[in-house]
């Protein structure tokens, strides 16, 4: 766990990944973005977000991440879970290092914790990660990607 009270789970985690960057960036995150309030973030596999996708979401597929926002009023944002396998394909599709996709991805988690939904805001999402993206050093975002 962080000082800022925020975790950050390794179920599944790559030889040689830097977990202490990952988990700096967590609190980056939690300092700059969510203003102090916390976050859960689980790495695994595509086994467990296709359970926890076919679970909570109805679609029996794996993802790359996905965010489970809380009740509204308690500390904690929500959870998110980022599946290992998926960002390591996708870090070598897009020419960086692992721990750079996962911290998109959780930067795009993040947003949807705190209720942005790019599906349905005409684009207003799409800017604000773009924005962020921008502050924190990151290259382009899910949403920018998938509009390829």
């Amino acid at each position: 766990m962080s000082p800022d009270g925020s975790t950050f789970l390794f179920r599944t985690a790559p030889r040689g990944l830097d977990r202490k960057r990952l988990r700096l960036f967590q609190d980056t995150l939690t300092t700059l973005l969510t203003k102090g309030r916390t976050f859960t973030c689980l790495l695994t596999t595509d086994a467990e977000l296709r359970r926890l996708n076919a679970t909570f979401l109805g679609n029996d597929y794996p993802t790359d991440v996905l965010s489970f926002p809380s009740v509204e009023g308690e500390e904690s944002i929500g959870e998110l879970a980022i599946s290992a396998p998926r960002a390591k394909a996708q870090a070598a599709a897009f020419g960086h290092p692992l721990e750079t996709e996962i911290e998109i991805l959780m930067l795009h988690g993040v947003l949807h914790l705190l209720g942005h939904d790019h599906e349905t805001d005409k684009g207003a999402m799409r800017r604000i990660e773009s924005r962020w993206r921008q502050k924190l050093g990151l290259p382009a975002g899910l949403i920018e990607r998938a509009r390829r």
